[in-house]
Protein backbone atom coordinates (compact mmCIF):
# COMPACT_ATOMS: atom_id res chain seq x y z
CA UNK A 1 0.00 0.00 0.00
CA UNK A 2 1.04 3.69 -0.60
CA UNK A 3 -0.48 6.99 0.76
CA UNK A 4 -1.76 9.59 -1.88
CA UNK A 5 -3.63 12.67 -1.37
CA UNK A 6 -4.84 15.55 0.05
CA UNK A 7 -6.15 15.96 3.47
CA UNK A 8 -7.57 18.39 6.21
CA UNK A 9 -6.76 17.14 9.35
CA UNK A 10 -8.30 17.91 12.13
CA UNK A 11 -7.78 21.68 13.70
CA UNK A 12 -4.90 22.43 16.16
CA UNK A 13 -5.96 21.37 19.33
CA UNK A 14 -3.68 23.71 21.58
CA UNK A 15 -5.09 26.68 20.26
CA UNK A 16 -9.06 24.99 19.88
CA UNK A 17 -8.28 25.13 24.41
CA UNK A 18 -6.86 28.44 24.37
CA UNK A 19 -9.89 30.08 22.18
CA UNK A 20 -12.55 28.44 24.48
CA UNK A 21 -10.87 29.53 27.94
CA UNK A 22 -10.32 32.93 26.84
CA UNK A 23 -13.83 33.41 25.22
CA UNK A 24 -14.97 32.19 28.55
CA UNK A 25 -12.67 35.16 30.24
CA UNK A 26 -14.09 37.50 28.17
CA UNK A 27 -16.74 40.12 27.65
CA UNK A 28 -18.76 39.93 24.81
CA UNK A 29 -18.76 37.09 22.16
CA UNK A 30 -15.88 35.03 21.00
CA UNK A 31 -16.72 33.46 17.90
CA UNK A 32 -13.83 30.32 17.63
CA UNK A 33 -13.97 29.09 13.84
CA UNK A 34 -13.41 25.24 12.38
CA UNK A 35 -12.67 24.18 16.56
CA UNK A 36 -11.42 20.77 17.52
CA UNK A 37 -13.91 19.03 19.24
CA UNK A 38 -12.27 15.42 20.13
CA UNK A 39 -12.23 14.47 23.86
CA UNK A 40 -9.90 16.63 25.28
CA UNK A 41 -11.49 19.86 23.79
CA UNK A 42 -14.99 18.23 24.94
CA UNK A 43 -13.71 18.43 28.29
CA UNK A 44 -12.74 22.54 28.06
CA UNK A 45 -16.29 22.83 26.28
CA UNK A 46 -17.80 21.32 28.92
CA UNK A 47 -15.97 23.20 31.64
CA UNK A 48 -16.54 26.72 30.47
CA UNK A 49 -20.28 26.01 30.39
CA UNK A 50 -19.86 24.76 33.93
CA UNK A 51 -18.07 27.87 34.56
CA UNK A 52 -20.78 29.62 33.44
CA UNK A 53 -20.41 30.62 29.70
CA UNK A 54 -23.36 30.32 27.01
CA UNK A 55 -22.46 28.45 24.10
CA UNK A 56 -24.05 27.87 20.97
CA UNK A 57 -22.60 25.29 18.61
CA UNK A 58 -23.51 25.81 14.59
CA UNK A 59 -22.07 23.77 11.83
CA UNK A 60 -17.62 24.17 12.13
CA UNK A 61 -18.55 27.41 14.58
CA UNK A 62 -18.64 27.84 18.56
CA UNK A 63 -20.12 31.20 19.71
CA UNK A 64 -19.09 32.03 23.39
CA UNK A 65 -20.56 34.38 25.68
CA UNK A 66 -18.10 35.00 28.62
CA UNK A 67 -18.74 35.12 31.94
CA UNK A 68 -17.52 37.94 34.12
CA UNK A 69 -17.01 35.91 37.63
CA UNK A 70 -16.76 32.25 36.95
CA UNK A 71 -19.42 29.76 39.30
CA UNK A 72 -17.93 27.56 41.80
CA UNK A 73 -17.73 23.98 40.01
CA UNK A 74 -16.28 20.85 40.48
CA UNK A 75 -14.54 20.66 37.20
CA UNK A 76 -13.74 16.93 35.21
CA UNK A 77 -10.64 17.63 33.36
CA UNK A 78 -10.75 13.66 31.17
CA UNK A 79 -7.35 13.11 29.86
CA UNK A 80 -6.35 17.04 29.12
CA UNK A 81 -3.02 18.43 31.31
CA UNK A 82 -3.47 21.34 28.76
CA UNK A 83 -7.16 21.86 30.07
CA UNK A 84 -6.43 21.46 33.78
CA UNK A 85 -2.63 23.57 34.16
CA UNK A 86 -4.39 26.53 32.20
CA UNK A 87 -7.44 26.44 34.50
CA UNK A 88 -4.82 26.05 37.33
CA UNK A 89 -3.76 29.74 36.29
CA UNK A 90 -6.86 30.85 35.21
CA UNK A 91 -8.93 30.72 37.88
CA UNK A 92 -6.58 31.21 40.56
CA UNK A 93 -7.45 34.84 40.41
CA UNK A 94 -11.10 34.54 40.48
CA UNK A 95 -13.41 34.60 43.61
CA UNK A 96 -14.71 30.82 44.29
CA UNK A 97 -13.89 27.32 44.99
CA UNK A 98 -13.08 25.15 41.98
CA UNK A 99 -12.05 21.06 42.80
CA UNK A 100 -10.48 20.32 39.39
CA UNK A 101 -10.56 16.03 38.73
CA UNK A 102 -9.30 14.18 35.95
CA UNK A 103 -8.87 10.10 34.25
CA UNK A 104 -6.50 8.04 35.94
CA UNK A 105 -3.64 8.79 33.32
CA UNK A 106 -3.92 12.65 34.37
CA UNK A 107 -4.13 12.23 37.85
CA UNK A 108 -0.79 10.93 37.76
CA UNK A 109 0.81 13.82 35.72
CA UNK A 110 3.22 16.50 37.84
CA UNK A 111 1.57 19.34 38.72
CA UNK A 112 3.97 20.88 40.73
CA UNK A 113 5.68 22.75 38.28
CA UNK A 114 2.59 25.10 37.75
CA UNK A 115 1.24 25.18 41.35
CA UNK A 116 4.49 26.19 42.27
CA UNK A 117 4.82 29.33 40.97
CA UNK A 118 1.22 30.70 41.11
CA UNK A 119 1.46 29.90 44.76
CA UNK A 120 4.51 32.59 44.68
CA UNK A 121 1.71 34.95 43.14
CA UNK A 122 -0.77 34.47 46.40
CA UNK A 123 -2.66 31.69 45.20
CA UNK A 124 -3.97 29.01 47.30
CA UNK A 125 -3.76 25.62 45.62
CA UNK A 126 -4.26 22.76 47.51
CA UNK A 127 -2.23 19.23 46.04
CA UNK A 128 0.16 18.60 43.33
CA UNK A 129 -1.52 16.03 41.71
CA UNK A 130 -5.33 15.95 40.49
CA UNK A 131 -7.81 15.99 42.44
CA UNK A 132 -6.24 20.08 43.11
CA UNK A 133 -8.67 22.30 44.62
CA UNK A 134 -8.19 26.29 44.19
CA UNK A 135 -9.53 29.35 46.70
CA UNK A 136 -9.64 31.99 44.58
CA UNK A 137 -7.52 35.10 45.39
CA UNK A 138 -6.18 38.16 45.17
CA UNK A 139 -2.95 37.70 43.33
CA UNK A 140 0.59 39.51 43.11
CA UNK A 141 2.80 39.95 40.20
CA UNK A 142 5.76 37.49 39.87
CA UNK A 143 8.91 38.03 37.94
CA UNK A 144 9.30 33.99 37.42
CA UNK A 145 12.01 32.09 34.83
CA UNK A 146 11.17 28.97 33.36
CA UNK A 147 13.02 25.82 35.00
CA UNK A 148 11.97 23.64 32.03
CA UNK A 149 10.55 24.75 28.67
CA UNK A 150 6.53 24.28 29.19
CA UNK A 151 3.90 26.25 27.42
CA UNK A 152 1.64 25.48 29.63
CA UNK A 153 3.73 26.24 32.82
CA UNK A 154 3.78 29.79 31.02
CA UNK A 155 0.36 29.70 29.94
CA UNK A 156 -0.82 28.95 33.66
CA UNK A 157 1.44 32.05 34.89
CA UNK A 158 0.59 34.71 32.08
CA UNK A 159 -3.46 33.94 32.70
CA UNK A 160 -2.86 34.38 36.41
CA UNK A 161 -1.26 37.76 35.91
CA UNK A 162 -4.12 38.85 34.00
CA UNK A 163 -5.70 39.44 37.16
CA UNK A 164 -2.89 40.00 39.33
CA UNK A 165 -1.76 43.20 40.95
CA UNK A 166 1.53 44.45 39.16
CA UNK A 167 3.69 43.58 35.63
CA UNK A 168 3.87 39.68 35.63
CA UNK A 169 6.90 38.57 34.03
CA UNK A 170 7.89 35.25 32.64
CA UNK A 171 11.69 34.83 31.49
CA UNK A 172 11.90 32.01 28.77
CA UNK A 173 15.45 30.20 28.29
CA UNK A 174 14.52 27.67 25.90
CA UNK A 175 11.04 28.94 23.34
CA UNK A 176 7.97 26.54 24.06
CA UNK A 177 4.50 26.74 21.75
CA UNK A 178 3.89 30.68 21.91
CA UNK A 179 0.14 30.46 20.84
CA UNK A 180 -0.61 31.79 24.54
CA UNK A 181 0.96 34.95 23.73
CA UNK A 182 0.22 35.53 20.49
CA UNK A 183 -3.90 34.78 20.87
CA UNK A 184 -3.57 37.08 24.32
CA UNK A 185 -3.30 40.52 22.02
CA UNK A 186 -6.67 39.24 20.11
CA UNK A 187 -8.55 39.47 23.14
CA UNK A 188 -6.83 43.16 24.30
CA UNK A 189 -4.58 42.00 26.55
CA UNK A 190 -2.02 44.41 27.56
CA UNK A 191 1.43 41.89 26.89
CA UNK A 192 4.55 42.64 25.16
CA UNK A 193 7.48 39.89 24.20
CA UNK A 194 11.25 41.27 24.17
CA UNK A 195 14.41 39.54 24.01
CA UNK A 196 16.87 40.30 26.81
CA UNK A 197 20.50 38.40 26.31
CA UNK A 198 19.16 35.57 24.76
CA UNK A 199 16.27 35.52 27.11
CA UNK A 200 12.66 35.58 25.71
CA UNK A 201 10.63 38.09 27.88
CA UNK A 202 6.95 37.98 28.50
CA UNK A 203 5.46 41.12 30.33
CA UNK A 204 1.62 41.30 31.07
CA UNK A 205 -0.34 43.39 32.38
CA UNK A 206 -4.29 43.32 34.48
CA UNK A 207 -6.45 42.77 31.73
CA UNK A 208 -10.48 42.45 31.42
CA UNK A 209 -10.47 40.38 27.87
CA UNK A 210 -12.75 41.52 25.26
CA UNK A 211 -14.32 38.81 22.80
CA UNK A 212 -12.48 38.08 19.74
CA UNK A 213 -12.65 35.50 16.64
CA UNK A 214 -10.19 32.76 15.99
CA UNK A 215 -9.71 30.94 13.10
CA UNK A 216 -8.60 27.02 13.64
CA UNK A 217 -5.89 26.18 11.47
CA UNK A 218 -5.31 22.37 10.86
CA UNK A 219 -3.04 20.81 14.13
CA UNK A 220 0.64 20.18 12.63
CA UNK A 221 0.25 17.41 15.20
CA UNK A 222 -2.12 15.28 13.53
CA UNK A 223 -0.62 16.03 10.55
CA UNK A 224 2.49 14.74 11.83
CA UNK A 225 1.51 11.11 11.31
CA UNK A 226 0.30 11.50 7.29
CA UNK A 227 4.20 13.21 6.80
CA UNK A 228 5.59 10.01 8.24
CA UNK A 229 3.74 7.73 6.41
CA UNK A 230 4.56 9.50 3.12
CA UNK A 231 7.90 9.73 4.35
CA UNK A 232 8.43 6.26 5.25
CA UNK A 233 5.79 3.80 2.79
CA UNK A 234 7.21 3.39 -0.44
CA UNK A 235 5.46 5.86 -3.44
CA UNK A 236 3.97 7.91 -1.04
CA UNK A 237 3.13 11.40 -1.85
CA UNK A 238 0.37 13.12 0.82
CA UNK A 239 -0.42 16.90 1.02
CA UNK A 240 -1.74 18.15 4.38
CA UNK A 241 -3.92 21.55 3.59
CA UNK A 242 -4.10 24.48 5.77
CA UNK A 243 -1.77 23.70 8.40
CA UNK A 244 -0.16 26.01 11.32
CA UNK A 245 3.54 26.24 10.56
CA UNK A 246 4.18 28.44 13.89
CA UNK A 247 7.98 27.44 14.40
CA UNK A 248 7.23 26.59 17.92
CA UNK A 249 5.39 23.49 16.39
CA UNK A 250 7.10 22.27 13.30
CA UNK A 251 10.14 20.50 14.72
CA UNK A 252 9.04 17.18 13.39
CA UNK A 253 9.25 18.50 9.79
CA UNK A 254 12.21 20.11 10.21
CA UNK A 255 13.90 16.75 11.68
CA UNK A 256 12.32 14.88 8.27
CA UNK A 257 14.21 17.86 6.01
CA UNK A 258 16.97 16.85 8.29
CA UNK A 259 16.88 13.23 7.51
CA UNK A 260 16.29 13.96 3.87
CA UNK A 261 12.72 13.76 3.17
CA UNK A 262 10.89 15.77 0.08
CA UNK A 263 8.83 18.48 1.63
CA UNK A 264 7.19 21.15 -0.31
CA UNK A 265 5.15 24.12 1.49
CA UNK A 266 3.00 25.76 -0.53
CA UNK A 267 0.43 28.39 -0.31
CA UNK A 268 1.88 30.03 2.77
CA UNK A 269 0.06 33.12 4.52
CA UNK A 270 -1.45 34.53 7.62
CA UNK A 271 -4.32 33.88 9.72
CA UNK A 272 -5.04 35.28 12.75
CA UNK A 273 -1.80 35.75 14.55
CA UNK A 274 -0.35 32.24 12.77
CA UNK A 275 1.26 31.16 9.76
CA UNK A 276 -0.76 28.42 7.95
CA UNK A 277 0.21 26.40 4.74
CA UNK A 278 0.08 23.12 2.57
CA UNK A 279 2.52 20.75 2.88
CA UNK A 280 3.61 17.79 0.61
CA UNK A 281 5.69 15.03 1.69
CA UNK A 282 7.20 12.58 -0.71
CA UNK A 283 8.43 9.43 -0.05
CA UNK A 284 12.08 9.18 -0.10
CA UNK A 285 15.25 7.30 1.63
CA UNK A 286 16.36 8.83 4.92
CA UNK A 287 19.04 9.07 6.67
CA UNK A 288 19.21 8.67 10.65
CA UNK A 289 19.60 12.30 12.89
CA UNK A 290 19.96 13.34 16.27
CA UNK A 291 17.04 14.90 17.94
CA UNK A 292 18.30 17.26 21.26
CA UNK A 293 18.63 20.35 23.42
CA UNK A 294 16.35 23.10 21.61
CA UNK A 295 15.14 21.33 19.11
CA UNK A 296 12.75 18.77 21.60
CA UNK A 297 10.21 21.14 23.03
CA UNK A 298 9.44 22.02 19.18
CA UNK A 299 8.44 18.08 18.57
CA UNK A 300 7.89 16.89 22.13
CA UNK A 301 4.47 15.35 21.09
CA UNK A 302 6.30 13.99 17.64
CA UNK A 303 8.74 11.94 19.56
CA UNK A 304 7.40 8.88 19.22
CA UNK A 305 6.41 9.19 16.01
CA UNK A 306 10.17 9.63 15.30
CA UNK A 307 10.59 6.83 16.94
CA UNK A 308 8.91 4.89 13.93
CA UNK A 309 10.38 6.82 11.06
CA UNK A 310 13.63 6.57 12.04
CA UNK A 311 13.82 2.77 12.71
CA UNK A 312 13.24 3.09 8.73
CA UNK A 313 16.17 5.42 8.16
CA UNK A 314 19.65 4.09 7.03
CA UNK A 315 21.09 4.24 9.62
CA UNK A 316 21.02 4.83 13.29
CA UNK A 317 19.02 8.08 15.19
CA UNK A 318 18.99 9.31 18.73
CA UNK A 319 16.92 11.64 20.82
CA UNK A 320 18.42 13.37 24.15
CA UNK A 321 17.09 16.06 26.43
CA UNK A 322 13.72 14.53 26.07
CA UNK A 323 12.99 13.30 30.04
CA UNK A 324 9.68 15.06 29.76
CA UNK A 325 7.71 12.06 27.63
CA UNK A 326 7.97 10.04 30.78
CA UNK A 327 5.32 12.44 32.18
CA UNK A 328 2.59 12.09 29.54
CA UNK A 329 -0.10 10.56 28.97
CA UNK A 330 2.13 7.65 29.58
CA UNK A 331 5.58 6.94 29.78
CA UNK A 332 6.37 7.57 26.82
CA UNK A 333 10.05 6.54 26.48
CA UNK A 334 9.02 2.85 27.82
CA UNK A 335 5.73 2.23 25.74
CA UNK A 336 7.53 3.48 22.51
CA UNK A 337 10.38 1.03 23.36
CA UNK A 338 8.48 -1.82 24.55
CA UNK A 339 5.48 -1.52 21.93
CA UNK A 340 8.05 -1.00 18.80
CA UNK A 341 10.55 -3.82 19.97
CA UNK A 342 7.39 -6.00 19.61
CA UNK A 343 7.62 -5.45 16.19
CA UNK A 344 11.04 -6.06 15.09
CA UNK A 345 12.18 -2.16 15.69
CA UNK A 346 16.45 -2.25 17.48
CA UNK A 347 15.57 0.19 19.82
CA UNK A 348 17.09 0.80 23.49
CA UNK A 349 15.73 3.40 25.94
CA UNK A 350 17.48 6.15 27.78
CA UNK A 351 16.62 8.19 30.87
CA UNK A 352 16.39 10.85 28.69
CA UNK A 353 14.76 9.29 24.90
CA UNK A 354 16.21 6.21 22.99
CA UNK A 355 18.35 4.84 20.44
CA UNK A 356 17.27 3.39 16.95
CA UNK A 357 18.64 0.91 14.35
CA UNK A 358 17.77 0.40 11.03
CA UNK A 359 14.98 -2.51 11.34
CA UNK A 360 12.77 -4.14 9.05
CA UNK A 361 9.14 -4.29 10.94
CA UNK A 362 7.36 -7.29 11.10
CA UNK A 363 3.51 -8.42 12.80
CA UNK A 364 2.83 -8.46 16.25
CA UNK A 365 0.34 -7.44 19.24
CA UNK A 366 0.59 -4.05 20.42
CA UNK A 367 -1.21 -1.93 23.17
CA UNK A 368 -1.53 2.04 22.76
CA UNK A 369 -2.12 2.07 26.82
CA UNK A 370 -4.77 4.38 26.61
CA UNK A 371 -2.22 7.31 24.82
CA UNK A 372 -3.95 8.91 21.54
CA UNK A 373 -0.47 9.55 19.64
CA UNK A 374 0.81 5.84 20.35
CA UNK A 375 -2.63 4.54 18.91
CA UNK A 376 -1.83 6.84 15.85
CA UNK A 377 1.67 5.83 15.06
CA UNK A 378 1.25 1.98 15.63
CA UNK A 379 -1.36 3.00 12.77
CA UNK A 380 1.45 4.17 10.76
CA UNK A 381 3.60 1.52 11.71
CA UNK A 382 0.64 -1.36 10.36
CA UNK A 383 1.20 0.24 6.85
CA UNK A 384 5.47 -0.69 6.89
CA UNK A 385 4.61 -4.08 6.88
CA UNK A 386 2.42 -6.36 5.07
CA UNK A 387 2.54 -8.82 8.15
CA UNK A 388 -0.41 -7.76 10.36
CA UNK A 389 -0.34 -5.94 13.64
CA UNK A 390 -2.98 -5.98 16.56
CA UNK A 391 -3.37 -2.43 17.91
CA UNK A 392 -4.99 -2.90 21.63
CA UNK A 393 -7.10 0.10 22.59
CA UNK A 394 -7.28 1.49 19.11
CA UNK A 395 -9.72 3.91 19.82
CA UNK A 396 -7.47 5.73 22.44
CA UNK A 397 -6.96 8.08 19.04
CA UNK A 398 -10.59 9.70 19.03
CA UNK A 399 -8.83 12.08 21.83
CA UNK A 400 -7.95 14.04 19.14
CA UNK A 401 -8.37 12.49 15.98
CA UNK A 402 -11.77 10.65 16.00
CA UNK A 403 -11.70 10.07 12.08
CA UNK A 404 -7.69 9.22 12.02
CA UNK A 405 -8.47 5.25 10.92
CA UNK A 406 -11.16 6.20 8.27
CA UNK A 407 -8.58 8.97 7.09
CA UNK A 408 -5.65 7.25 6.86
CA UNK A 409 -7.69 4.63 4.75
CA UNK A 410 -9.03 7.05 2.20
CA UNK A 411 -5.72 7.89 1.06
CA UNK A 412 -4.26 4.26 1.40
CA UNK A 413 -3.62 3.14 -2.56
CA UNK A 414 -2.61 -0.48 -3.91
CA UNK A 415 1.06 -0.11 -5.28
CA UNK A 416 1.01 -0.95 -8.95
Amino acid sequence: MSLNGTIRVPSDKSITHRALLFGMMATGTTRVLHPLLGADCRSTLDIIQLLGAHVTERQDELVITGVETPRSARLDCGNSGTTMRLLLGLLAGYDGSFELVGDESLSKRPMRRVTAPLREMGAAVTGDVAPLVIEGKTLQSIDYTLPVASAQVKSAVLLAGLRAEGTTIVREPMLSRDHTERMLPLFGANLSVDEEERIRVIRIEPTRLSGATVDVPADPSSAAFFWAGAAIVPNSSVTTTDVCLNETRIGFLRTLERMGASVVISNERTVGEEVVGDVTVTSSELSGTVVEGEMIPSQIDELPLFALVASQANSPSIVKDAAELRVKETDRIDVVVSELRKLGVDIVGREDGFIVKPSRLHGGNVSTYGDHRLSMMLQIASLVTEDTIQIEGIDASDVSYPDFRQDLQRIQREIE
